[in-house]
């Protein structure tokens, strides 16, 4: 576990993740109770550059500085990440409005189309009659969890010799 990232690209080693490294990572998130929320190690590793936003800014930092081979954990509040809980975020849904064939029952994660037709994720807190509050905030907003990262595979940029 690192308690903060480096920062300065020349203190960094050969082949260190920097921004604009081109990075093949697996990566978990899982609760402090060790409940897995999501991981890559059984998939296709993640692929991205740093800086694309591909990942959030708190999660970059983490990767920031380390190598290929390099796997390491630590803990993240998911505040920084997904942002605080917002009340604002819990919303009743009628139940003629539901997506069809999905359960309303609670816990029960489910998908919605957006009017400007985008998919959103939310969670049914509990289903009274004809009406479903569902919770959209980020399931991880709000509590802590560890984030493990295995480094496959890192790309820098080449440096920028025009100035010579």
């Amino acid at each position: 576990m690192r308690n903060r990232p480096m920062t300065d690209p020349d203190q960094l080693p050969a082949g260190a993740i920097t921004h604009g490294s081109r990075v093949e990572m697996h990566y978990a998130m899982s609760l402090p109770d060790g409940t897995e929320v999501v991981s890559t190690f059984d998939e296709q590793p993640l692929q991205f550059t740093v800086g694309d936003g591909t990942l959030a800014r708190p999660l970059e930092l983490a990767v920031y500085g380390l190598s290929v081979g390099a796997d390491q954990s630590l803990l993240v509040s998911g505040d920084d990440v997904f942002g605080p809980r917002d009340a604002a975020k819990i919303q009743p849904i009628p139940l003629s409005e539901f997506p069809e064939g999905v359960s309303a029952e609670p816990e029960t994660l489910v998908g919605f189309v957006t009017p400007a037709g985008d998919e959103i994720a939310g969670v049914v807190l509990e289903c009274n009659g004809d009406s479903v509050r569902v919770d959209f905030n980020h399931p991880l907003s709000g509590r802590e969890f560890h984030f493990r990262v295995k480094i496959l595979q890192v790309q820098n940029p080449l440096p920028d010799n025009r100035d010579n």
